[in-house]
């Protein structure tokens, strides 16, 4: 098992702090227990929430062993020269601890707020991969796309990492499942994805890879599975605990969703360690933390009392 937290992102007008930022990853490094920290990708929210590329930089300037990541990337609402160059640029910066999760956010996004089209944007994803794949492995490319074309275009440098930093996909559907095993390189569950959706997922992803000779794990060539988990830890009461996540999910949401409330994993440490036994028995080989308040508070907690408890 691998677990990682959530890089600090929901800041409102000129409340970041820097030394906060700092001492917060310097403490995830200090604790051992991390491998990576991920943010997301929300450009329109409900929240004030920093864009994921820029706090990822600032995180790789502030640690040298956390691998850092986003689930997900809405690729359709970028382009994908400047995504490409961008994550190279970071990968390169961090010495190889990129980690980059993508999808197609669904056909309900504001695409017309980007300038382009939402018809056939899961052909404009599967194209955007493509054009990634080759603009970080190809020393030239010529790329003739129903979205996007290129003659004899040279992208460097190239990822650190080779022939580039894991993909991992986010989707729900079952054909979105399955178009991401075909594509990328893990799947990371949702944090809005409840445990038995979870589940179901994770079997149509072993269903693909048994069929395409490939196993799950973290090794080269291997297709790792991971989870995003919500959690709110009250020592004391499980309720409370539960009311708080509740209320910062709707935050998060804009509105209340019984379904994504159903997701996410509050309650005293004994309750939260229950819940996420549960994510794990589903599949997951990798759980981020996310914490929705008192972000340095309850990462002392998972590593001192939630992780030791889950073998």
């Amino acid at each position: 098992m691998r677990y990682a937290i959530a890089i600090p992102q929901i800041y409102a007008d000129g409340s970041f702090s820097p030394e906060g930022f700092r001492s917060y990853f310097a403490r995830a490094e200090e604790l051992g227990v991390f491998d990576g920290a991920w943010t997301q990708e929300s450009p329109f929210s409900a929240q004030p929430q920093l864009a994921p590329l820029e706090v990822m930089t600032y995180a790789a300037a502030c640690t040298t062993t956390l691998r850092l990541g986003c689930t997900v990337f809405v690729t359709t609402l970028h382009s994908p020269v400047h995504l490409a160059n961008a994550i190279a640029s970071l990968d390169q910066m961090s010495g190889g601890r990129v980690e980059i999760g993508v999808g197609s956010g669904g056909p309900r996004r504001p695409f017309e707020a980007f300038g382009i089209s939402g018809d056939r944007y899961v052909a404009r994803f599967t194209e955007g991969i493509t054009l990634m794949k080759e603009l970080w492995t190809s020393p030239s490319v010529t790329f003739d796309g129903e979205f996007f074309r290129l003659s004899g275009a040279a992208m460097e440098p190239k990822p650190f990492q080779k022939p580039y930093p894991r993909l991992w996909f986010g989707g729900a559907a079952e054909a979105a499942v399955r178009r991401g095993v075909g594509l990328c390189d893990g799947f990371f569950g949702a944090g809005s994805s409840t445990t038995p959706a979870f589940a179901s997922q994770v079997a149509v992803v072993r269903e693909m890879l048994a069929a395409s000779g490939r196993s799950p794990g973290f090794g080269p060539g291997e297709f790792p599975v991971a989870k995003r988990v919500y959690i709110g830890i009250d020592p004391t009461d499980g309720a409370r605990a539960r009311e708080r996540m509740n209320a910062a999910l709707a935050a998060m949401y804009g509105q209340r969703v019984p379904a994504i409330e159903a997701a996410a994993v509050a309650g005293t440490v004994a309750e939260v360690v229950t819940g996420v036994r549960a994510v794990i028995a589903a599949g997951a080989e990798m759980i981020l933390f996310t914490a929705l308040w008192d972000l340095p508070e309850h990462m002392e907690r998972v590593a001192a009392e939630v992780i030791p408890e889950l073998g």
